[in-house]
């Protein structure tokens, strides 16, 4: 890695350490020219799937886009911000965990109804009715009926 004081392109790390909740290693590093030493923080990079829309067409996974509309289903309900990023990190999981390099936006916008649903029901039947395009009113109400069933 290079020196962030002098350029050096080598560098040895002294230390190396799990962050708090494991998903990151921080690693103490010295330069080999100007013995400077500075901190690193390494993070899996992993990649998310295509998205395959209705129309056949593939397009790139978009986080800001699942955060958009999921926030849009959650205005003035009782969901915190940690809880909403929970959400999200609990979605983006599933989405990877399919192993698909390809995965239909109808498969996305069932996993975030399935994760809705579980954190709030109104905010689920919101995402619904926009997400299934309810036509009718009747489409709307069959839909709350059987969550109330449930």
């Amino acid at each position: 890695m290079k020196c962030p004081f002098c350029s050096y392109e080598e560098s040895k790390v002294i230390d190396s350490r799990l962050v708090a909740d494991s998903s990151q290693i921080r690693r103490r590093r010295e330069c080999n020219k100007c013995n400077e030493r500075w901190t690193t923080f390494e993070l899996a990079e992993l990649l998310m799937p295509k998205i395959v829309k209705q129309d056949k067409s593939r397009v790139p996974f978009d986080e800001i886009k699942l955060k958009e509309g999921i926030s849009r289903s959650l205005e003035k309900r009782p969901v915190s911000e940690e809880d909403f990023e929970t959400l999200i990190e609990q979605i983006k999981r599933d989405i990877r965990g399919f192993g698909e390099r390809e995965v239909s936006s109808r498969v996305i916008g069932e996993t975030v109804m399935k994760h809705l649903r579980k954190i709030d029901e109104v905010a689920f039947v919101r995402f619904a009715s926009v997400y299934r395009s309810f036509q009718d009113p009747l489409e709307f109400s069959e839909e709350v009926k059987k969550l109330s069933n449930e």
